[in-house]
């Protein structure tokens, strides 16, 4: 700074920039949860940099919760147990009247039980079937037992439960307000049932994630990848955010994967058909361009919603002062890679952890994963001279990330795959 001031700023400006530094720098070493719940909160209509600095949460070691009516408020706050709890005014389609209602309404009364009590209590004029659907696409509504949220949407006899629970609210508030009350001065409660909660099907994750993605901007509760993390992690898949910026050159061979987020088949000037596919990983989102026999043969590949592995190099350019172009060489579905690339998992297990019961967990996790990839175990003991490794004679099994990270994490045991 002082050898900045002597050029650049006057000296009294370089003095109010160290220090608003020394302030922000105190803030975020003392109150960690407050300072990023704030910065969260003035880049609240920012995406792009909400989930940078979401990422900065996490390399902090600080969770950050998805929106809940019985934590969140407008604005990104910070629970009682010191986590980041996202703000209800993010969620799309709900206002900042309707945010305010409900968390005037929670503070005097308490926490909501249900979905009922939420529409018996809540400013219905306020809050609408709309912003209450909102919430419970961003999952703001999944802390209420005995329905998720492809409960809420569930339709039966031309109105959603939803609409239900609404029409429920509103009953119960009118009554309330008619004060047509008996004569011992019973309420609405006992004569007014609530509809029966519907048996339905959990959505699949991605639809979950699709849906939270739509009304919040960013997935909070996971990511699409996130069933594919150990297919990424195992054969060399750089990042799209890497990816964008590196300096290519002609004859570097490329891998990365990611999720389709939009396709679209297109036409060039001359009548030849071309792609234009959008793809997103955890860091960034790429759009690649796609012609002529490339195109022909993986188009079939190019469907919104799947994830990808691709592969490729770097050519000369279409001009001759163009930069290299990347040229498409192979694709897979993520869902395939781990299978159709491994063809033995080896399993690392210290000798003073064998027992009875891990051999017993290790036969019981075989069993329940049968395949043609080769199974073997690697057995360390004190002195490395006396270590062997050895295959499976009973045992084939299918690559599949459950099967790793139970092994890993439940069993605390080293995987290889091969």
């Amino acid at each position: 700074w002082e050898e900045f001031a002597a050029y650049a700023f006057n000296k009294s400006h370089s003095t109010c920039y160290s220090v608003v530094a020394f302030h922000t720098a105190y803030l975020k070493a003392n109150y960690p949860a407050e300072y990023m719940a704030s910065v969260l909160t003035h880049n609240m209509n920012d995406i792009k940099k909400v989930t940078f600095f979401m990422e900065e949460c996490k390399r902090m070691g600080m969770a950050v919760l998805g929106p809940d009516v019985n934590e969140s408020q407008y604005k990104f706050a910070v629970n009682a147990k010191g986590q980041i709890r996202f703000g209800l005014g993010a969620v799309k389609g709900v206002g900042e009247g309707a945010v305010e209602a409900l968390v005037e309404e929670r503070t005097e009364h308490g926490s909501y039980m249900s979905i009922f009590d939420l529409t018996k209590r809540i400013d219905l004029k306020a809050t609408n079937r709309r912003a209450l659907e909102g919430l419970a696409h961003s999952g703001a509504l999944d802390s209420f037992e005995n329905a998720h949220r492809a409960v809420y949407f569930y339709e039966e006899g031309n109105s959603t439960f939803m609409e239900k629970a609404v029409k429920f609210g509103q009953a119960y508030q009118h009554s309330l307000n008619s004060a047509q009350v008996s004569l011992f001065g019973e309420g609405s409660d006992e004569s007014m049932p609530e509809p029966t909660i519907p048996h339905v099907e959990k959505w699949n994750v991605l639809k979950e994630l699709s849906l939270e993605k739509d009304v919040v901007g960013i997935y909070i509760s996971g990511h699409p990848l996130d069933q594919h993390k150990l297919a990424i992690t195992s054969f060399n898949h750089r990042s799209l955010r890497e990816f964008n910026v590196m300096e290519p050159r002609v004859g570097m061979d490329i891998r990365f994967g990611g999720l389709v987020t939009s396709v679209a088949h297109r036409m060039t000037k001359t009548q030849k058909p071309f792609g234009v596919v959008s793809i997103e990983d955890y860091e960034d989102s790429h759009e690649l361009a796609v012609f002529g026999e490339e195109y022909a043969k993986f188009k079939g590949y190019f469907i919104e919603g799947v994830s990808l592995s691709i592969k490729g190099t770097y050519q000369k350019g279409w001009g001759e002062n163009s930069p290299p172009r990347f040229k498409v060489m192979g694709i897979e579905f993520l869902s395939e890679l781990l299978e159709k690339n491994t063809r033995k998992i080896t399993v690392t297990i210290p000798l003073s952890k064998i027992d009875g019961t891990m051999i017993n967990d290790l036969e019981a996790m075989a069993e329940n994963y049968p395949g043609k990839c080769n199974l073997h175990f690697k057995i360390l003991a004190k002195e490395p001279r006396y270590n062997i490794e050895f295959r499976s004679k009973k045992f084939r099994i299918r690559p599949e990330q459950e099967l790793i990270q139970n092994i890993q994490n439940g069993m605390d045991l080293n995987v290889e795959l091969g």
